[in-house]
């Protein structure tokens, strides 16, 4: 059975990037939030977003009208009881992943796919919650969804590759690229981006070079388009921390202990562009 109606769990900025690729690909999609000043929240933005891609003249007013009209909020997981597909995007917590696949898979029929957005924690773990390991995928987007043409595929060792096609599938008509990992901490991009962002942060905190001079030598010297510690900013110290210890706690790898000074920005609350401070600061 082909995938037609999606469901997604987060309307953030994750979930809600996600939401917004599927409804423009056609899917008709129910997102949920915890309440309604979230769903609300999330919600509008996928509005302005749209509204901007009007304005530049990418999609017509008619087109978003179409993509809002296939987009449905709701508070409930009860109404994800005909999907074909649910994608959770919520907080990477695996405590509360756990919870939330244990939830959907007493709601979601028998024929669906339950899917998580996580960029790092064990998926198999998510799996075993359900009576339905074999269809259990990760589907890793990255942020801002709708931008970035990048799928990464997470596929357990339980996962059907029937399961793998229909996420290839989904993939391809959401015009992404895909590249398919292993269940293991990281996966592919960041179990290598970790240790190159750590050892940009340790360099600044050694006093090898200024922070501006770090990006620089990146972005000119090896022609990316931004550098290590803006693209920290970008991300949220944060989540590069939460990933770092999580990569570190499976492997006990020292490329992947985080450097003392991004945890003691994180403890300070400066976040980066989020928080309007971080390595920059951002007005």
């Amino acid at each position: 059975m082909g995938i037609k109606k999606v469901g997604v769990v987060g309307c953030g900025t994750m979930g809600g990037g996600i939401v917004q690729v599927c409804a423009q690909s056609g899917y008709e999609v129910i997102v949920s939030e915890v309440n309604d000043a979230l769903l609300n929240k999330g919600l509008a933005s996928i509005d302005s977003i749209l509204t901007r891609n009007v304005e530049k003249e990418r999609l017509t007013k008619a087109e978003k009208e179409a993509i809002l009209g296939r987009i449905k909020g709701t508070t409930s997981t009860g109404d994800f009881s005909d999907r074909d597909l649910v994608i959770e995007a919520a907080v990477e917590n695996l405590d509360l992943k756990k919870k939330i696949f244990a939830e959907l898979d007493k709601i979601c029929p028998p024929h669906a796919i339950l899917a998580t957005n996580t960029s790092c924690l064990s998926i198999i773990d998510m799996a075993t919650q359900t009576s339905r390991p074999g269809k259990v995928i990760g589907l890793h987007f990255f942020n801002p969804v709708p931008i970035m043409k990048l799928l990464e595929i997470v596929k357990t060792i339980a996962t059907s590759d029937e399961t793998l096609e229909a996420g290839k599938e989904l993939g391809q008509k959401l015009d992404k690229t895909i590249v398919v990992a292993k269940d293991s901490p990281g996966f592919i991009v960041n179990r290598l981006l970790a240790p190159y962002l750590f050892n940009a942060v340790r360099m600044l905190e050694y006093g090898v070079a200024s922070r501006e001079d770090i990006d620089t030598g990146i972005t000119l010297g090896l022609n990316h388009p931004i550098g290590p510690l803006s693209l920290l900013d970008l991300i949220g110290l944060d989540t590069m921390l939460f990933i770092g210890d999580a990569i570190y706690e499976e492997f006990k790898d020292p490329q992947y202990a985080a450097p003392t000074l991004l945890r003691k920005m994180v403890t300070v609350g400066w976040l980066g562009r989020k928080t309007k401070k971080g390595f920059y600061e951002y007005k």
